[in-house]
């Protein structure tokens, strides 16, 4: 009866329910998608000045396509590294460090007053920027858990788009009213403004957030993905894998041709077709806003798609074929049109061109397992050389179409059909994807050997 007493006298503890989770992932996700903004829109602006900065220093297009590919090139040496320094020392202040560093070399675009300058600049600019993609991914990594981090990525990533979209114009009404150096000194302050409040506001940690409760803690937490994979890359499966280099292969071949468009395009504009500067760079616009809606389209389509079949490897590989190959034909119908009015088939083959991207990470992964961020990063990569190429053939061969007397449309448009010719060979390698067969086979791995007894 006392035991019985005592237990009755004893305080009880009633499990209150939680309060509802706070809603700071989104605030991050907000900062991240601000950020994909000012990244594309540094990144891009160049595509426009570019008019306006030759009529100061005076290059030819063959050395202008060795400005914006040593861009490309440093961002694809110094992308690896500079990802391994967040998974390291945390992303807040590997992020802040690369938006102030890029930020930097942005403003000093404007100072520029030779090629070897400009040359520099844009190649520590390209080092300055990579890390971001990785860096970014892992903060989503950490603050949303994994049934919602497809949608928070598909937003980041049509936000980046976003940036290229208001790129052109804010670059060339920006320029008439200060000049085009004065332009990127503004651009580059826009960086620094974010990264202070970053650097202020986030923390790499969720459970150390002062406004994150704990409901929300255990929602970031819930159903997480993210862990360390043990034991190193079978890379003599990974070399061997068809998968691997076709899939690569095609990233490759969008990075070829989107490349074309977000810094050559406003000079085939104004130079092949003799269009106005303005109209030029709300036709750039026009173009990158087609990107940014088929990153959205493509996603949701193809979630329409499998509900629909119940077949997602038939799906995904279906839209890999069929959404370049419309590209190509969109692109080819366009050069053949003496009609500057067809140029609006351009935007529409960029969003084709992009509603396959979300086909290609959700195959990329679901082959990649278990070691996706390592494979999704080299078959990624693999884009960089397509980049690059694109970004030194267009100079190489208007100069040369240039020097055997060819002007206008005759100069640039034989360029823009080795893009057609690439966008059919994308949905090639994708026609030859094998959806079924994942790139590590367990059994083709030896067996680990057993401890020794005794």
């Amino acid at each position: 009866m006392a035991n019985l007493i005592e237990t009755i006298s004893e305080p009880v503890e009633l499990a209150l329910p939680l309060a509802p989770p706070t809603r700071v992932r989104y605030g991050v996700l907000a900062f991240l998608c601000s950020l994909g903004m000012v990244l594309y829109l540094d990144r891009l602006c160049i595509g426009t000045a570019k008019l306006n900065m030759e009529k100061q220093l005076g290059f030819s297009e063959e050395w202008w396509s060795y400005i914006f590919a040593s861009f490309t090139i440093a961002y694809g040496i110094f992308e690896i590294p500079t990802g391994h320094w967040g998974d390291r020392f945390g992303s807040r202040g590997v992020l802040t460090r690369i938006v102030l560093w890029w930020s930097a070399f942005t403003a000093l675009t404007g100072a520029c007053t030779g090629l070897y300058m400009l040359l520099a600049v844009r190649f520590l600019f390209g080092a300055g920027e990579a890390g971001a993609m990785p860096n970014i991914a892992r903060v989503l990594a950490r603050w949303f858990p994994l049934a919602a981090r497809g949608r928070a990525q598909s937003i980041f990533i049509t936000s980046t788009q976003l940036g290229g979209v208001v790129a052109a114009p804010v670059t060339f009404y920006t320029m008439e009213v200060v000049g085009w150096r004065l332009t990127f000194f503004l651009f580059g302050l826009v960086g620094c403004a974010w990264a202070a409040a970053f650097y202020w506001w986030f923390r790499d940690d969720p459970a150390r957030h002062p406004d994150v409760n704990d409901a929300e803690r255990q929602y970031i937490s819930s159903n997480s993905s993210y862990a360390d994979v043990d034991g190193s890359i079978p890379w003599r499966q990974v070399f061997r894998s068809a998968n691997v280099w076709l899939l690569g292969g095609s990233m490759t071949c969008s990075a070829f041709v989107s490349y074309m468009y977000m810094f050559w395009y406003p000079s085939y504009l104004t130079k092949g077709r003799g269009l106005s500067e303005e109209y030029a760079s709300w036709m750039t616009s026009l173009v990158m806003l087609g990107g940014a809606v088929g990153c959205l389209f493509g996603g949701y389509f193809a979630d329409w798609l499998i509900s629909r079949t119940g077949n997602a490897r038939a799906c995904y590989r279906a839209i890999g074929v069929s959404m370049p190959l419309i590209a190509a034909v969109l692109t080819f119908i366009s050069l053949r049109s003496d009609n500057n009015v067809t140029c609006v088939l351009l935007p529409l083959s960029l969003f084709f061109l992009f509603s396959q991207l979300a086909s290609w990470w959700a195959v990329s992964t679901e082959i990649s397992r278990p070691h996706v961020g390592a494979m999704i990063g080299l078959m990624n990569s693999m884009g960089i050389g397509g980049a690059s190429a694109s970004q030194l053939l267009p100079g190489h061969w208007v100069d040369w179409l240039e020097a055997q007397g060819y002007t206008g449309r005759a100069a640039w448009d034989p360029m823009l059909y080795a893009y057609v010719v690439v966008l059919v060979f994308c949905g090639l390698l994708w026609w030859a994807v094998d959806c079924d067969r994942p790139v590590f086979d367990a059994a083709a791995e030896p067996p680990e050997a057993e401890p020794a007894v005794g």
